[in-house]
């Protein structure tokens, strides 16, 4: 299993947004290519990756690439997927998640709650421009990315992720864009840190 946490600092926690103009809606169209870029392959979909959507410090979006259904890597149609899981957040009650399609999950945690349940099964490795080397990292056998979006952490962000992480590495030189983050990272662990292909 590998997991990404990306905090939305600015998505919608209500489905009050249009399809049609993902960037005006907290740069949903970045989270999405978050998800394509941490569960699909061309053709393909991972086996064992979950991708957490923190937003706005008040939900979280988890989709599971075991059970997703009707899922594919555009913008529209993943953000489609999260709205329809913001439409059922009556749904779930406190921590307990709700499944309003086959694979996506909604749950009333932030970030805090779900670092917590996250650290208890995986590894934590924080991904920040400052990090150590990704490529001088030993790969864990479950690794728990965290990234953010556009935005930078916040202070309290940055100091619940350092009491939560094990690691803090970087994927290269050069800052890039959070999904382009999460395909290296793909790749790093695809490729048993560069070792093998």
């Amino acid at each position: 299993m590998r997991e990404f946490i990306v905090l939305g600092h600015d998505a919608p926690t209500d489905a009050e947004f249009s399809l049609d103009s993902l960037p005006n809606a907290g740069r949903l169209d970045l989270l999405c290519r978050c998800i394509g870029s941490g569960l699909f392959l061309s053709h393909d979909i991972r086996d064992a990756v979950q991708v957490h959507l923190v937003l706005q410090d008040e939900l979280t979006v988890r989709f599971d690439s075991r059970d997703l259904r009707n899922a594919r890597p555009d913008e529209r149609n993943l953000a489609g997927l999260v709205r329809n899981a913001l439409d059922h957040k009556n749904e779930a009650i406190g921590h307990r998640e709700a499944e309003p399609s086959p694979g996506v999950f909604l749950s009333k945690r932030g970030l805090e709650p779900t670092l917590d349940r996250i650290a208890d099964r995986a590894t934590v490795a924080h991904l920040h421009e400052d990090g150590q080397p990704l490529a001088d990292a030993e790969p864990p056998e479950h690794p728990a990315f965290v990234l953010s979006d556009h935005n930078d952490f916040t202070p309290t962000e940055a100091d619940l992720i350092a009491e939560h992480a094990d690691q803090r590495v970087r994927v290269g030189p050069h800052a890039i864009h959070a999904d382009h983050t999460i395909a290296v990272a793909n790749n790093y662990l695809d490729t048993d840190a560069y070792t093998t292909y």
